[in-house]
């Protein structure tokens, strides 16, 4: 019969139906469940509030990114290993080794390389291991001779000359780390250095051959020496001989010059200077020997001396005062044996160990012993390869759970529990945003994240003591926004709990709750008012100081005219100066009056209408408000409905598989605003507070307010003479009665 398969429960948050991750099986039918209902689908290996040594254990291919395969191996092998996967919802630092699993090929070498651990660490009777007994490689193997890595140092040998021979390696060939961190050698170069030994030996063998390239025995190394200190001027003077020969005019030209001669006069001359050394060794003549003593260039007798003593007389047997051309040639070709193996030496960094070390090493046993010291190390390779296994195993243990808790649902983030993504808590204008995020380029980042619909600040982060610096982004999601501008500063607290200080560099301004948007409106229009009457005030405080100005240039050009001399303006137009002010134009009264009057009129209907409702009273004024602020609320309803996460993530590398909603109460859970402590008291005594005016007089005010408003309306019409009737003064229509008509006289009358 087929396995049933796994009931899965889900759990909701943030507008997303989430996989509740509770129990062993949830994990081990994890690779059934659709990917689809996975949260997240990747996540960058930086800028993550987790543990990077897990991080690079599960980035199994290294491209810095964790995706779900990468997940679900981890999950796969360690189950494997443990005995119940369980085990990863009691994360800790410490692995019984009763919990892995022995029977398993992957167990059974994980719990061998735990057992290496412990005894090399002199701990071979603990029941556990620990994250910090397999954190140092060093320390573990640091008591032991050989660790399984193919490297072995100079005290890892059995012998004090197999100990030499290494500490030979080390010198010549350099060296790599061994696990213990000790300078050791590997295989390849212990080949290395034995090969250039073996060649070196077989140079040796072949100068004590038969024939021996050494002529002379002991001397001739000396002879060659000497005849390779002056090879090249001795081939330059038998050279200017034979040209010499050849033609007698080329004498005078090959010698020495009279003007290099004459040039050499003035100087300081020693016997080595340079420009004498630069001319022939002798005087040059067709078919002249060399000589070696007197008639010898000074710069150069030394060396000829040298060489007729070392050379010359060892390969001739005896002392020589000259040497012709067919002499020399008969000298160099005595020592071109010699000198051809000194050419066919091969070129070694062992040889600076000397003749007789470099024979030892080649032809003894050396190689043989370094070799079977090396395999020796290789073969613990199984069990010391395990350590890294074991550090896995604690590590996945203490903290997969907590990665599947961000990756395959986001149960951290919305249980409040300090999500991986959250960089830590920013202090800035009386709250603390807890929604804070590492970014790298702010103005890349916000591209993306204003997708997000949230109130963002971007932030500059320095610490100052070390100058370290830092850029987050945090979502604001509670309180307003009338304090929050660029260059506000605030504190941040990182996860470690060191604090930054943040200024703002960047502002996403979106809503951040209805009852904000209800009196945005009102903000907007006080802001507005506020903007005119600074610019009016501005204006006339502008036009009053030129007119003081103005005034301040006149007043001293006027006083320093003569008491009885007129100003030029006053002598040319008299009459201008005695002319009557203009008095205000009747239109422009009249304008003013008809536009007061419309005010009046327009505010009084308004009035009328508003207090025409009776009882509806209330609602009117309901409606009025609505009107005002319904738009403001209404396009912060719709954005706070779409305000989400994923955005924020996805600019951060994130690849965020669901639209994971961060309502009002949740966003006024990220967002603490400041408020007095429970239980705290407070005194309501300020003495620096604005004085007010008495609430008798507040009362008057609006006394009066109300009757002069109802006898706007003609509510007091019944209670007041005619003439004071508001239907009488405002609503009197002007008539023009006819005079009455006598009646005609009755008949008879008089």
């Amino acid at each position: 019969m087929s396995k049933a398969p796994h009931t899965w429960k889900f759990f909701r948050a943030g507008g997303v139906d989430q996989v509740v991750l509770a129990t062993a099986a949830d994990l081990e039918n994890l690779h059934t469940l659709d990917q689809k209902l996975w949260v997240a689908l990747a996540c960058p290996t930086v800028g993550l509030e987790f543990d990077a040594r897990t991080l690079a254990l599960l980035d199994t291919d290294g491209d810095g990114r964790i995706r779900p395969p990468e997940i679900l191996g981890a999950i796969a092998w360690t189950r494997d290993v443990l005995r119940d996967l369980g085990e990863l919802f009691n994360p800790s630092d410490d692995l019984p080794l009763a919990s892995i699993d022995t029977k398993t090929g992957t167990g059974k070498d994980v719990l061998a390389g735990a057992k290496l651990i412990l005894k090399n660490l002199g701990k071979g009777d603990a029941a556990a291991i620990s994250l910090a007994d397999v954190s140092d490689t060093e320390k573990i193997f640091v008591a032991t001779k050989l660790n399984g890595d193919g490297i072995v140092p100079a005290d890892s040998a059995d012998d004090e000359d197999t100990g030499k021979v290494i500490a030979d390696m080390i010198a010549t060939m350099g060296s790599v780390p061994d696990r213990s961190g000790k300078p050791g050698i590997d295989q390849a170069r212990a080949d290395a250095f034995f090969e250039q030994a073996r060649l070196h030996a077989d140079w040796l063998d072949a100068g004590r051959g038969t024939p021996t390239p050494r002529a002379f025995g002991d001397a001739t190394a000396a002879a060659v020496a000497a005849l390779d200190a002056v090879r090249a001027k001795v081939n330059d003077y038998f050279a200017r001989c034979r040209l010499a020969a050849f033609d007698g005019r080329a004498v005078a030209a090959l010698n020495a010059a009279e003007p290099d001669l004459v040039a050499l006069g003035p100087q300081m001359l020693t016997t080595l200077a340079d420009d004498v050394a630069k001319l022939p060794l002798a005087r040059v003549e067709a078919g002249r020997p060399l000589p070696l003593g007197d008639g010898v260039n000074p710069a150069w007798s030394a060396r000829i001396a040298a060489f007729a003593q070392t050379t010359v007389a060892t390969v001739f047997g005896g002392p020589r005062t000259s040497l012709t051309e067919g002499d020399w040639t008969a000298l160099v070709g005595k020592l071109a044996a010699y000198e051809a193996w000194l050419v066919a030496k091969p070129a070694t960094e062992i040889a600076k160990l000397g003749d007789e070390r470099v024979t030892a090493l080649a032809r003894g046993d050396a190689k043989a012993r370094v070799d079977a010291l090396i395999a020796r190390d290789a073969a613990l390779a199984t069990e010391s390869n395990q350590i890294g296994a074991v550090e896995k195993l604690i590590r996945f243990r203490r903290n997969l759970l907590a990665l599947l808790k961000n990756f395959v649902n986001f149960a951290e983030f919305y249980g409040k529990q300090g999500a991986i993504f959250q960089a830590g808590t920013l202090y800035v204008d009386a709250r603390s945003c807890e929604l804070c995020l590492p970014v790298d380029d702010a103005g890349r980042h916000a591209l993306l994240a204003s997708l997000s619909q949230a109130c963002l600040a971007y932030c500059d982060c320095v610490r100052r003591k070390d100058k370290e610096k830092r850029s987050i982004v945090a979502a604001v999601t509670g309180g307003d926004t009338d304090n929050l501008m660029v260059g506000r500063n605030g504190v941040f607290y990182d996860r470690k709990g060191d604090d930054w200080d943040a200024t703002i560099t960047k502002f996403v301004d979106n809503p951040i709750s209805v009852r904000q948007a209800f009196w945005t409106p009102y903000k907007r229009f006080i802001r507005l008012v506020e903007a005119q009457l600074a610019k009016r005030a501005k204006t006339a405080d502008d036009e009053s100081a030129k007119k003081l100005e103005a005034a301040a240039i006149e007043a001293p050009a006027a006083g320093d005219k003569k008491p009885d001399e007129k100003p030029k303006e006053a002598a040319e137009a008299p009459a201008a100066a005695a002319a009557p002010e203009k008095g205000i134009d009747i239109g422009t009264v009249a304008a003013i009056g008809v536009a007061v009057g419309g005010i009046g009129a327009f505010l009084s209907g308004i009035l009328a209408t508003f207090f025409g409702l009776g009882m509806w009273m209330p609602l009117g004024f309901g409606a009025l408000l609505l009107a005002i602020s319904g738009p403001s609320m209404l396009i912060a309803w719709l954005k706070l409905r779409q305000r989400n996460i994923g955005p924020l993530l996805d600019a951060n590398g994130w690849a965020v598989n669901a639209q994971a909603f961060i309502n009002v109460p949740f966003g006024g859970a990220l967002t603490g605003v400041a408020k007095l402590p429970e239980g705290a008291s407070r005194s309501l005594i300020d003495p620096f507070a604005q004085k007010k005016r008495p609430w008798r007089f507040y009362v008057f005010l609006l006394l009066v307010a109300a009757l002069g408003l109802a006898w706007l309306l003609g509510k007091l019409d019944g209670y007041m003479p005619d003439k004071f009737k508001a239907s009488t003064i405002l609503h009197r229509t002007p008539t023009t009665a006819a005079a009455p008509v006598p009646a005609a006289p009755a008949p008879g009358a008089k």
